[in-house]
């Protein structure tokens, strides 16, 4: 009977310890970021984005130290699951347009033969009421179609 008791105790101790364990990783993940910035270019969340944040100030104004709500900008980042397409266009694809991560990220590239010297092609992409897509390629026109541009001063912003 007392190894029995001994048991008993041994079995209450280890689940006590397990749901402490439990509570302090709990509370342990109330503080992690939310959100990282690797070498000042690569954004990293768990989730996804939030249609309410504009700005990485927004992220950092974020009270984390919280247990995660049903919905808002903490719960966006934390467990949102991109189910639309992510459309960029800030990189050069010499094929106009080009798709990454099993077609959930599309670069599209507007600017055929960028600066005049790369060769490229550019791409449009249309999106119909059902959002079936259908991409325009284009050529730059000839260098003798193109004309001379005029020389108007140069804009402030690029100073």
């Amino acid at each position: 009977m007392n190894q029995d008791r001994s048991h008993k105790y041994t079995v209450f101790m280890m689940n006590a310890l397990e749901n402490m364990v439990l509570s302090l990783y709990g509370e342990i993940f109330d503080y992690l970021s939310l959100s990282a910035i690797i070498d000042g270019r690569i954004f990293c969340v768990h989730g996804g984005l939030s249609l309410s944040i504009q700005t990485l100030d927004q992220i950092r104004t974020i009270d984390r130290k919280q247990e995660v709500p049903h919905d808002g900008p903490m719960c966006d980042l934390l467990w949102s699951d991109p189910e639309d397409m992510i459309c960029r266009a800030h990189q050069l694809v010499m094929e106009g347009y080009k798709w990454h991560f099993n077609e959930t990220v599309l670069t599209v590239w507007s600017a055929p033969n960028y600066c005049y010297r790369c060769g490229n092609v550019a791409a449009i992409l249309e999106l119909n009421e059902n959002l079936q897509r259908e991409f325009t390629i284009f050529e730059a026109a000839p260098q003798e179609a193109r004309g001379v541009p005029s020389k108007k001063p140069q804009a402030d912003y690029f100073l």
